[in-house]
């Protein structure tokens, strides 16, 4: 069964806009943060911090309790939104709703969500929703589809209960899960996955692409226990948002989306076949919040691996997970601004680009944008060379200007046998990377047939 949607005549113009974005903020926060990490005073050991109810196999009556504690008071979306476009990045995904199935918006389909089952008792996609609109920003929805392990009948994905806390009795929790597909709850199975998917899925889903104005993306997430038919009642819903783009994780094959979903890794060219592609990956160490998380990724390698991800075509999804109050970690607040440090300059080298032309370079990253009139290559120069002679092997086409983006000063460059040799300053205009500007002549013959697309995708 191959499923095609209607729009997809269009596609080209759908993905206009996300495949000119190349740089957004994923959001991962719920009731997960909360826990933080932490269970009956027993640090988890593996995984996301949004996986600690299945890790630690909390029962759900435990966990639904957790709620009462969660009321985010400082949640100020303008301010996300501004952190967002500050950053450089274009658009916004949230998770509306993860696998623990709570709704971080009101729902019909369940009591189990922030208006009804906690003190704070506001949506809070209707104010994001507000703020993307008034900068500029595309707003996405994550939605766990399947997993769901709070409302009875969604499905959940097996984890040995030892591996959060000692818990005594972890052989038993992991026997019953063995016998119960996944479920440690009695009150998990009240009803079954297809009763699941028409009760609550669907008619959330519904919701999302109805109740929230222009929806830009749909990013769905582990199709455990997923059919065709669950999956073709979900899809129905896109209906509402002609627009919309969906990632390649609502039900596997049949249902492909539009972009593949590497997670926590940027692909090698080898691994490239001509897919939209974006890279979803964490700051620190996990999605959700967690208060022992300090693993935090430098800004160094947050820039480098924005310049890789789009020298090879594709997206870089970034995640952030909010605290409990509703705020975002200092560092990642930190991180965001000095990227976007880098941005205010060396934007023009990431947006509306196409996978570099050349060989892997091993001084840095090279991006392309074409004309009639030729060609622009952006250098983002990781490595600068001490003699100040910097070579881009095998590059032939005459070069009408060199420009550092940062100050805008002309620099020289000569054709050799070897390729072309561009003339630098002894320092680096900035010590992450340096771009440099080559406007050419004429196409530039691109070594990698691939234009940047991926083979496969990873399922959390």
């Amino acid at each position: 069964m191959q499923a095609v949607i209607a729009q997809d005549t269009t596609k080209d113009q759908r993905m206009k806009w996300w495949r000119e974005a190349r740089f957004g903020m994923f959001i991962h926060w719920g009731v997960y943060a909360q826990w933080a990490g932490v269970y009956r005073g027993h640090e988890q050991l593996r995984g996301g911090a949004e996986w600690i109810m299945n890790r630690c196999k909390i029962p759900v009556d435990e966990y639904q309790a957790k709620a009462a504690e969660f009321n985010p008071v400082k949640f100020d979306a303008d301010e996300w939104v501004r952190t967002a476009k500050n950053a450089g990045m274009k658009y916004i995904v949230i998770t509306a709703k993860h696998h623990d199935g709570f709704a971080m918006f009101k729902t019909a389909a369940s009591k189990w969500n922030i208006v009804d089952a906690t003190p704070y008792g506001k949506d809070v996609l209707k104010p994001l929703a507000a703020a993307c609109k008034k900068y500029g920003i595309k707003l996405g929805f994550y939605y766990s589809q399947a997993q769901d392990w709070n409302n009875p009948g969604g499905a959940a994905s097996r984890k040995a209960a030892s591996e959060g806390w000692l818990n005594p009795d972890s052989s038993k929790i992991d026997a019953y899960t063995q016998q119960h597909n996944g479920h440690w709850d009695p009150k998990q199975e009240a009803n079954t996955f297809a009763e699941y998917i028409d009760r609550v899925a669907v008619p959330q889903v519904k919701e999302l692409m109805t109740n929230y104005g222009e929806v830009a993306v749909l990013w769905w997430d582990t199709p455990t226990n997923m059919t065709d038919e669950a999956a073709l009642k979900l899809q129905e819903q896109l209906k509402y948002q002609p627009n919309i783009i969906t990632n390649d994780r609502l039900k596997r094959p049949n249902f492909p989306g539009d972009t593949k979903t590497p997670e926590q890794k940027i692909p090698t060219l080898a691994e490239l076949d001509g897919k939209d592609w974006e890279t979803c990956m964490t700051m620190n160490g996990t999605w959700g919040y967690r208060t022992s998380d300090n693993k935090w990724k430098s800004t160094e390698t947050l820039i480098h691996n924005l310049c890789d991800i789009a020298s090879k075509g594709g997206n870089y999804l970034l995640n952030v997970g909010p605290k409990p109050d509703g705020t975002f970690p200092e560092q990642s607040v930190q991180s965001l601004k000095e990227i976007g440090d880098w941005m205010k300059t060396n934007s023009e080298a990431i947006y509306a680009t196409k996978a570099s032309p050349l060989a892997p370079l091993d001084w840095g990253r090279c991006t392309r944008k074409e004309s009639a009139a030729g060609t622009i290559l952006y250098l983002s120069v990781f490595n600068w060379p001490a003699n100040g002679q910097l070579l881009v092997p095998g590059l032939k086409n005459e070069l009408i200007t060199a420009t550092l983006l940062d100050g805008k000063k002309k620099v020289m460059g000569k054709n050799t046998p070897e390729g072309l040799l561009i003339s630098l300053p002894a320092a680096a205009p900035d010590k992450i990377a340096s771009v440099i500007r080559l406007d050419m002549k004429g196409m530039v013959a691109n070594v990698n047939d691939t234009n940047g697309k991926i083979k496969t995708g990873a399922l959390d």
